[in-house]
């Protein structure tokens, strides 16, 4: 297949084509997963299963993206899973199942979890005010018309809830704004925050964008649940994501930090003549010099994120531990934002949203791709991604390091060359 590739050198079909085949797959059983007997043992078909590896690797062979990791697992299998390409195009080092990824804003749904931990034990109501907790977030005020010099703004008409932060109807904004909201939260400076107190407080100061609960917009209401998370636990969020999740899970290799034994795949990108290029990334705060960012600050493995998404698959629990209760991750993969329909379609406002997740509703002229009402996932603005099955009883991985983020629908590819080679 790849040689009928047009525009690639046979050089560079080669190379890729050798870097594949040296990163072979490493044992299922290093998942925790075991490995299906056969493609059709668990409803896929072996004739159209190899068109998953066969896209990947072409897109890789072709320049588009210097490499990417994968698995494929349905009713507690691995059915595909491998490496391909590099982790590095400047030093040609080859990409493998155990390099590690900085998977953005795929540790929302970590922080969720954790938050919903916190909910079983009984330390919080969903409706409570999150003021209650973070007494910095009382009298809030929400932006209605004016300038970043001269904002016209109005008191919140009810207090933001612990719900709303989970929704992304808070009215907190801050990732894709525009003007002046942009300039206004460019102006508080809440990256150059050395704890999440700090990164609260200088929150508390910005305004709103929309009235709580009447609206969506994606922006810092999980880095606000990782404040929440500390006050609760009286611990930093890195070490409540490690006792409530990652040590239960047998996640060694992810943290806020790189794993100090693991390659880290570098950011990728083209330069003007179209070439794949090492690239600087957007500012993610890392600890000692920034927060523990619950909405973007996580480094893992294609190992350890395939752990954490069969748990949720298996609404809550791995291998005989139970990280959650099955009716919490119920709730958290409910769409909770249907009363904000009809909205615009737009893929940073998905028409169904639960907790920390996508949810994709069953609705047809909505499909970006192909897949089943119900599911839910994430992607981080690295270019990796999620999405979890609970019709098919499948989830699927994918984690690469390249900006922009899904250049060239690559998230949509995978999924329809996963789904098509669904037979039962």
């Amino acid at each position: 297949m790849l040689s009928r590739l047009t525009g690639v050198t046979p050089t560079r079909i080669l190379t890729t084509l050798a870097v594949i085949l040296w990163c072979a797959a490493l044992p299922a059983a290093d998942l925790g997963l075991p490995a299906a007997r056969s493609a059709e043992s668990v409803g896929f078909t072996s004739a159209r299963l190899p068109r998953i590896d066969a896209y990947l690797q072409r897109t890789i062979a072709a320049g588009q993206y210097a490499g990417a990791t994968w698995l494929v697992a349905r009713d507690g299998q691995v059915v595909t899973h491998g490496a391909a390409g590099w982790s590095d195009v400047a030093t040609r080092t080859a990409m493998t199942e155990d390099t590690a990824f900085a998977i953005a804003s795929m540790t929302k749904l970590v922080t969720t979890v954790t938050v919903l931990s916190l909910l079983e034990e009984g330390r919080f109501n969903l409706e409570d005010p999150v003021a209650l907790y973070l007494p910095e977030l009382a009298n809030l005020q929400v932006f209605v018309g004016g300038t970043a010099a001269a904002p016209v703004l109005q008191p919140a008409v009810r207090p933001v809830t612990i719900r709303h932060l989970l929704t992304h109807t808070s009215g907190f904004s801050g990732y894709f704004d525009m003007e002046p909201l942009t300039t206004l939260y460019n102006s508080a400076d809440l990256w150059a925050s050395h704890t999440l107190g700090e990164f609260t407080a200088k929150a508390a100061r910005r305004p709103l964008l929309f009235q709580p609960g009447e609206g969506w917009n994606y922006g810092i209401s999980t880095d606000l649940l990782g404040a929440l998370i500390e006050k609760l636990t009286g611990q930093t969020l890195a070490e409540a994501m490690r006792v409530r999740v990652f040590a239960p899970l047998g996640m060694n290799h992810t943290g806020f930090t790189p794993p100090p034994d693991l390659v880290l795949a570098k950011l990728h990108g083209h330069d003007a003549a179209g070439r794949l290029i090492v690239v600087a990334g957007p500012p993610i705060p890392r600890p000692p010099e920034g927060i523990f960012s619950g909405g973007g600050g996580l480094y893992s493995t294609l190992h350890d994120y395939a752990r954490f998404a069969q748990m949720l698959l298996n609404d809550g629990e791995l291998g005989g531990v139970r990280v959650l209760g099955r009716k919490s991750v119920e709730l958290m993969r409910s769409n909770h934002v249907e009363y904000l329909n009809p909205r615009p379609k737009n893929r940073w406002v998905p028409p169904g949203f639960g907790f920390g997740v996508r949810v994709r509703r069953d609705r047809a002229d909505e499909a970006d791709s192909l897949g089943s009402p119900g599911q839910f996932g994430w992607e981080g603005i690295l270019t990796s991604y999620v999405s979890i099955d609970p019709h098919e009883r499948m989830f699927v991985l994918l984690l690469m390091q390249h900006q922009p983020y899904d250049e060239g629908g690559v998230f949509e590819k995978f999924a329809n060359t996963v789904y098509q080679a669904l037979e039962k």
